[in-house]
């Protein structure tokens, strides 16, 4: 005799704790970006998340982010549209398009730049794009810096059997599929669509922080009694569970785009200073004296 299978009810589904509101401010050179408001303990180990634009440069108009230097954590970015020449001071360089994304482990030290090439910023054209900082563990910071430059083919894309949502899976696992990016400790890290009248229900291992920013179209979070609505250019932090639900009206006039983090909070003390992200304030002076006689990659 079969057994019907009921639905688990011990899965803690995920809810909005806090919705966060952004600001516009320039940073690099000079390009445009959209930062949700100081991240802090509820998104441990997520340090920043910048929206690039979009930005849409004019001949000779686009702007980058020249040499500067990073120590303690790794930059994550994920570019849309455009192009972006990086280069860095153990000799790495690369050119980024549309759906790239360069995992950048800074470790114990490297300079590097992130500058417009010379045919875009001849001929201009719309930038858009993502940089999150992500938090490197103590017994970390002081690693070998290492990069991940990875093509837009080698990054998966899945979709839901109906079609109304696609998930590019940049970090962790959405819909069976996994990432090829090795972290450093546990994140997640999707890139969703939602077309009106889709839902995607998405595992989050418990104990992750999770945050979700909507950048285009207005996206329902959690069901039924639980649901909220979050706009573009606003940041919600999740409460803990296993699961979080996604969904867009069917009478939306447009879907919706998402990011998707979670991580492993680390739960240590942060001294920061512009580009170093360290433990203590002696580890920040240690990293102002180390790039300044140059021992850095």
């Amino acid at each position: 005799m079969s057994k019907k299978i009921e639905a688990d009810d011990s899965v803690t589904k995920r809810v909005i704790s806090r919705i966060v509101p952004t600001h516009r401010l320039l940073e690099g050179g000079g390009f445009p970006v959209r930062r949700p408001a100081a991240l802090g303990r509820l998104t441990d180990p997520f340090l920043l998340l910048d929206e690039m634009g979009p930005v849409d440069w004019p001949p000779g108009g686009a702007i980058g982010a020249p040499s500067h230097p990073h120590r303690g954590f790794e930059t994550v970015t994920y570019l849309l549209q455009g192009s972006i020449q990086h280069e860095d001071s153990a000799g790495n360089s690369g050119l980024m398009q549309p759906g790239d994304v360069q995992w950048m482990t800074a470790g114990r030290g490297v300079i590097h730049s992130e500058m417009p090439p010379p045919d875009f910023l001849e001929s201009g054209g719309l930038m858009h794009g993502f940089q999150i900082w992500v938090n490197l563990p103590a017994e970390k910071k002081m690693m070998q810096p290492r990069y991940q430059d990875v093509p837009r083919q080698d990054i998966p894309v899945v979709e839901s059997d109906d079609g109304f949502v696609k998930v590019v899976v940049v970090a962790g696992k959405s819909l069976g599929v996994s990432a090829v990016i090795d972290t450093v400790i546990p994140i997640t890290f999707l890139h969703i669509s939602i077309l009106p009248g889709g839902t995607l229900t998405q595992s989050l291992e418990h104990g992750l922080n999770g945050l979700v920013f909507c950048f285009g179209g207005a996206l329902i979070v959690g069901e039924e009694n639980s649901r909220q609505e979050v706009l573009d250019g606003e940041m919600a932090i999740l409460s803990n569970g296993e699961k979080i639900s996604f969904s867009v009206s069917k009478n939306a006039d447009e879907g919706a785009e998402l990011l998707l983090l979670a991580g492993q909070p680390l739960g240590e003390p942060i001294a920061r200073y512009g580009p170093f992200v360290m433990n203590t304030e002696e580890e920040i002076q240690q990293a102002f004296i180390d790039f300044q006689s140059g021992n850095f990659a």
